[in-house]
């Protein structure tokens, strides 16, 4: 779906045509939109004016490379830049309208844990009654209403547009977020966050930043003057205690760890609540919050931990914060695909984990019954940091007692490879460490998630890692129908035990 600011206008010359909206897809295109025409991993863009102009484009900006896919006859005027990308936001910045009005903005960054503390917070806004809206992986939403999404942060034309229309909707507050792809690629240029937050950081994207110090380096872009006013920091990761010596922000800090006396905020006073745990913030200056998540594992008490303290740094009061604590019980709030629950006897649970911190977390997190056992099915990608993968399965084999190596989204790779480099990590430690685990590998994955139900016991926990929320499968190219939560019900109802559905 496409977003325009109706009343904004843009000129490329004082002549020129009157522009509604921008694209960089030419497929997408609407009546008075400009299209930018942008280098790509393998086609230049302004090869596909002519779709762009039957579509409605009234003006094409590009680079000197794309003027030569031109011919004499286009009928729109061209404007042309060193670089399309790094001008992208700006321009439409300035369509939009977003420099003038755009509802304040709550990013989150880190490796694991975005997805879930951007649902808290719109929790914690929607629970303090404002108008919110959300930016992120599993979906876009303004005032409840439902945007597909397909990256985690927008390109930077339309997530201009989106905040735009959501503005005009009177959305007060947006949660969003920012992935390292958006901050490498400018996606989030030419915006400027109320408060910016910081989970962790581990291993993950290798591909595009090639090490973890050029990982962190691009994830510290966010904590500057230009893109934040104000920062919360969790500090319980080397890189986290860097990042807030580093911060270019007035930024607030928070540990789940005993070891950072010296952080801002404190998590104290842990006791398990259901399946989750109720805690105490408290700040070294003795202010206090009591709050509570009903969502699996530590991680989501730092979830939470970071959505509140993130909404008290944009300006809430103590107090106002702690009845919509009390009242709307908002860090509870299910976040699909992650920590979502879909049995409880055995417990069986589906979650977006897909390297090796994240996996460990979540495994930790799942409690069996007595004499229990934890059984895990996951995967790695294809044509992704290939590293993680051995080290992925090492994992698996350290923290659960049956592991179920099976294809995850094998893309253009042979799957059988990828998942015998997962299963070699989780052998190793067969081998030289935990001698009483099972190890399996296991395709198509359907299969795998019905075989790891038709082991357990009622007693037993299973987790199905790595995809979450999504429900197709990209093998080949080609999009294959699957959801880890439908398939993990189906098992669990074809072995006689109960669903949460």
């Amino acid at each position: 779906m496409r977003h325009r600011r109706g009343s904004a206008h843009w000129r490329i010359a004082q002549r020129g045509p009157q522009i509604l909206g921008v694209s960089l897809n030419p497929q997408i295109v609407q009546p008075g939109d400009v299209f930018l025409g942008i280098s790509g991993a393998k086609r230049h863009g302004a090869e596909f004016v002519e779709t762009a102009v039957a579509n409605g484009a009234v003006a094409m900006i590009t680079d000197t490379a794309g003027l030569e896919f031109l011919g004499d006859g286009l009928s729109i005027p061209v404007a042309v830049v060193a670089d399309v990308r790094k001008s992208a936001a700006a321009i439409a910045q300035n369509v939009y309208g977003t420099d003038q009005r755009s509802p304040k903005l709550f990013g989150v960054t880190g490796t694991n844990g975005k997805t879930t503390t951007t649902y808290m917070i719109r929790a914690i806004l929607d629970a303090l009654g404002e108008e919110t809206g959300l930016i992120g992986t599993i979906e876009m939403s303004a005032r409840g209403q439902i945007i597909p999404s397909v990256l985690t942060t927008p390109e930077s034309t339309q997530l201009h547009g989106v905040l735009a229309r959501m503005a005009q909707q009177d959305v007060s507050s947006v949660a969003m977020e920012v992935s390292s792809h958006s901050l490498s690629y400018g996606r989030v240029d030419s915006l400027r966050f109320a408060v910016s937050g910081y989970t962790n950081l581990t291993q993950d994207h290798l591909d595009l930043h090639g090490t973890m110090d050029e990982y962190f380096e691009t994830k510290a872009q966010l904590f500057t003057a230009e893109r934040s006013e104000r920062a919360v920091v969790m500090v319980d990761d080397q890189y986290g205690q860097r990042l807030a010596e580093r911060a270019l922000v007035p930024t607030e800090t928070l540990s789940l760890d005993e070891a950072h006396p010296s952080a801002y905020w404190r998590v104290t006073e842990l006791a398990h609540s259901g399946l989750g745990h109720s805690f105490t913030l408290r700040h070294r200056d003795g202010r206090e919050l009591r709050a509570r998540t009903l969502l699996p594992g530590m991680f989501n008490v730092a979830n939470g931990a970071l959505a509140a303290v993130m909404v008290l740094a944009s300006g809430v009061e103590l107090d106002t914060l702690q009845r919509a604590l009390n009242a709307g019980d908002p860090l509870s709030v299910a976040v699909p695909g992650r920590m979502q629950v879909v049995g409880e006897s055995p417990v069986a649970v589906v979650d977006f984990a897909h390297n090796s911190d994240a996996l460990a977390k979540a495994l930790d997190s799942i409690r069996p019954g007595e004499q229990g056992r934890r059984i895990v099915v996951f995967g790695a990608t294809g044509e992704r940091d290939k590293t993680k993968r051995p080290d992925m399965g090492a994992v698996a084999a350290r923290h659960a007692d049956i592991v179920i190596v099976t294809d995850d989204d094998p893309h253009g790779e042979d799957p059988a490879p990828i998942r015998e480099q997962v299963a070699s990590g989780a052998q190793q430690v067969l081998d030289t460490e935990r001698p009483g685990v099972q190890v399996h590998n296991i395709a198509p994955r359907a299969k795998a998630v019905e075989f790891a139900v038709s082991l357990a016991h009622a007693n037993d926990a299973i987790l199905v890692a790595g995809r979450g929320h999504e429900v197709s499968q990209d093998v080949a190219g080609i999009d294959v129908e699957l959801d880890d939560r439908v398939e993990l019900a189906k098992a669990l109802n074809l072995h006689g035990f109960v669903t949460n559905s």
